[in-house]
C-alpha cells in the first residue's frame, strides 16, 4: 500500500511514517517545510519527502492519504483531496486502526512531561525485554527513533490533547483507548484551538472515558485541573504520585540526580541518573508505576532508568567552547521554563544561567502567558528574550520585572552578538524554543569558538 503523509516532518506525523514504513507500505509525504531532526531521519528509512503543497505530489494516487492536524481547508492539497475524491484519514485514526488494535496501549498524557515520561516507559519495558511499540512526539536517545511498531502486546503513545485534524476536532488521544494512562498534569495550553482551561478539562474526561475498569491511571497529587477532570466521572482504578499511600520519592540529591523510590511508604528502588529537576522525578514515578502495571517489578525499572538518556532538545547540551556550555530545550509554556531552570540552577549553584527564550508557540504567540514570563525566567541570572516582527504584544513589558537581568531583541544577530558579548567560562546557555529558533545553538557555539 502507498501511504502519503501530509505535515510528515512534525514529530507526531513523522512517527506515522516511521511505522507505516516497518509495517511493509511504500510512504511518501511533504510538508511546508523540511527541517530536521525529523527529515533527517525519515531520509535515513528510505521516506521520499516533498516541500510545499503543491498537489502534483499526489499524482499518481496514493492507497491513502494522511492528513495532519496543521492543514486546514483552502490549502491547495486538502482542497485537491477532496476534490478527487481521495481516500483521506488522519494520523491518530490511521495509529488506532492500524497499529493499537488489539496491543495493550500505554498512553502519557498531560499539559507537561510527556514526552519524557512516554521515553522512560518505553525503555523501562524495553530493558524489562518486552519489546514494546511505541510513538513518542520527540526522539528519545536511548532509541534513536521517536517510532516503532515493537512486538504484540504493548505500545507507548505520547498521548496528545492537540486536536486531529481538520475534519476531527477532537483531541487525538481519544482515538488511542489505553489500558493504562498517565495524566501528568493539567493546566492552560493550546490557546488557538481551546478557548479556556474547562474546554481541555472535557477532552481529558473523555479520555479517562476510554480506559477500562480493569485499567489503570497514574495521576500526582495536589492538581486541582486533573481533581476536576476524575470529578466528572472515574472508572477505573487510580494510583496517585507524590503521596505516602501512593508513590513517593526520597531526594537524594537535591537537583534530582538521584532519588529513592517509595511505594506506600516501602523502598522499592533507587535510581541514580544524568538527569535534573525535581519534575523529571515525578515523569520517573510515573513511568515506574505505569511499568508495574504492565508487570515490571519497580527495583528493575528503577535499574533501567539508571541508563536512561533523555530525549533530544530536553536540556540537551549541544557544544561546550571554552567553558560555556550551550544546551537547547523544548521549554515553551511558563512552567516548563521554571521547572527547566529551577533543575538547572540545582545542578550548577555557582555557574551562570543565560535563558534564551523564542516564545514561539501559538499560546505564547497569542501572549496568553505574557504575565507569567518573567516569573518563568526569575531563576535565570541573564534573561535573553525574542520579540519576532509582527507579535502583537509588548515583551519588554512583560520581562520588565527582571529589572537589568531582562534582555529584550528583535532580532536573532543581535541576540548572537550579545550573547556573545557577554558569555564569559563557566556560563551555562538555555536555548529555549518548540522550534528551531533560526540554528541559534549552532550560531552561538561557532562564535564562541571564533571569539577564542
Amino acid at each position: 500500500m502507498h501511504v502519503h503523509i501530509l505535515g510528515i516532518c512534525g514529530t507526531f506525523m513523522g512517527g506515522i511514517a516511521l511505522l507505516a514504513r516497518a509495517l511493509g507500505h511504500r510512504v511518501t509525504g511533504s510538508d511546508a517545510n523540511v527541517y530536521p531532526p525529523m527529515s533527517e531521519q525519515l531520509a535515513a528509512h528510505g521516506i521520499g519527502l516533498g516541500e510545499g503543497w503543491d498537489p502534483r505530489v499526489l499524482d499518481p494516487a496514493p492507497d491513502v492519504v494522511v492528513i495532519g492536524n496543521a492543514l486546514s481547508r483552502g490549502n491547495p492539497v486538502v482542497e485537491h483531496v477532496l476534490d478527487r475524491g481521495l481516500p483521506y484519514t488522519s494520523g491518530p485514526q490511521w495509529l488506532s486502526e492500524q497499529v493499537l488494535q488489539g496491543r495493550w496501549v500505554l498512553a502519557v498524557a498531560g499539559t507537561h512531561g510527556k514526552t519524557t515520561a512516554a521515553s522512560m516507559l518505553a525503555w523501562i519495558l524495553d530493558r524489562a525485554g518486552l519489546d514494546p511499540g511505541f510513538l513518542i512526539g520527540g526522539v528519545p536517545l536511548n532509541f534513536g527513533v521517536s517510532a516503532r511498531p515493537g512486538a504484540r502486546t504493548f505500545f507507548v503513545v505520547e498521548a496528545d490533547e492537540y486536536d486531529t485534524a481538520f475534519f476531527d476536532k477532537r483531541s487525538k488521544f481519544v482515538h488511542y483507548r489505553p489500558r493504562t494512562a498517565i495524566l501528568n498534569n493539567l493546566e492552560y495550553d493550546h490557546a488557538d484551538i481551546f478557548p479556556d482551561l474547562a474546554a481541555i478539562q472535557r477532552q481529558f474526561h473523555h479520555l479517562v472515558r476510554t480506559v477500562p475498569g480493569q485499567g489503570l491511571i497514574i495521576r500526582p497529587a495536589g492538581d486541582a485541573a486533573l481533581d476536576q477532570v476524575l470529578a466528572m466521572g472515574c472508572w477505573t482504578p487510580v494510583e496517585t504520585t507524590g503521596t505516602e499511600d501512593g508513590w513517593q520519592a526520597r531526594l537524594l540529591a537535591s537537583d534530582g540526580s538521584g532519588f529513592e523510590v517509595l511505594q506506600q511508604g516501602r523502598a522499592v528502588g533507587r535510581v541514580e541518573w544524568d538527569l535534573l529537576g525535581h519534575h523529571n522525578v515525578a515523569n520517573a514515578l510515573s513511568a515506574i508505576a505505569a511499568a508495574r502495571h504492565a508487570g515490571v517489578a519497580p527495583i528493575l525499572a528503577c535499574e533501567a532508568l539508571a541508563g536512561f538518556r533523555n530525549v533530544k532538545r530536553r536540556l540537551e547540551t549541544r557544544g561546550q567552547v571554552n567553558g560555556v556550555r550551550v544546551y537547547d530545550d523544548f521549554a515553551h509554556h511558563p512552567t516548563a521554563i521554571r521547572t527547566t531552570l529551577e533543575g538547572l540552577r540545582r545542578h550548577v549553584l555557582d555557574g551562570r544561567v543565560i535563558a534564551i527564550l523564542e516564545p514561539r508557540s501559538n499560546t505564547m504567540r497569542l501572549g496568553v502567558h505574557r504575565d507569567q514570563i518573567a516569573d518563568a525566567l526569575a531563576l535565570a541570572d541573564l534573561a535573553v528574550v525574542y520579540a519576532p516582527p509582527g507579535l502583537g504584544w509588548d515583551v519588554a513589558a512583560a520581562v520588565s520585572g527582571l529589572g537589568e537581568r531582562g534582555r529584550v531583541f528583535g532580532s536573532l544577530e543581535a541576540i548572537v552578538a550579545y550573547v556573545l558579548e557577554t558569555a564569559r567560562g563557566g556560563d551555562h546557555l538555555v536555548v529555549m524554543s518548540n522550534g528551531a529558533f533560526g540554528g541559534l545553538h549552532e550560531q552561538l557555539l561557532a562564535g564562541l569558538r571564533e571569539r577564542g
